[in-house]
């Protein structure tokens, strides 16, 4: 049986981002994940600060204001609109001097790629065959 929904559940606002730059509060150190191979061009992209618990989504509330849904999309090029989560297949670490490590499941956990900085953004590294186009979370390493 189907309830309505509760006022709190309701007054929700869902936002489609490729990024949580907005709330995340990002300067540089940007990790970029690409929904094409490296060398792929036109390319549609998603960029995160620091650690993403779940590329699907996240719902931030602050001080019991009303809260949103961020829902993780790729952003203009090939492959717009996708859901991030499970839909990368390269990524650049644009940090100058932070790691990340990519995970094929939500919350840390799985296989992982490590990421390095190399002091700004160059070219995308492909995801090894275990996470190409399943990956879930970042975490700094």
């Amino acid at each position: 049986m189907l309830l309505p929904a509760t006022s709190a559940e309701a007054a929700n606002t869902t936002k489609y981002v490729d990024s949580n730059c907005p709330y995340a509060g990002c300067s540089s150190g940007d990790l970029y994940l690409k929904y094409r191979s490296s060398g792929v061009p036109n390319s549609a992209l998603a960029t995160f600060y620091g650690n993403v618990y779940n590329y699907a989504g996240q719902t931030i509330s602050y001080n019991g204001a009303t809260a949103v849904d961020y829902v993780f999309v790729f952003g203009p090029g090939d492959g717009s609109g996708t859901s991030v989560k499970n839909n990368a297949a390269s990524a650049t670490n644009c940090a100058d001097a932070d790691n990340y490590r990519v995970y094929f499941n939500s919350g840390y956990t799985g296989t992982a790629q490590l990421f390095e900085h190399a002091g700004g953004c160059f070219v995308a590294e492909n995801f090894i065959a275990a996470l190409k186009n399943n990956n879930a979370s970042q975490h700094f390493a």
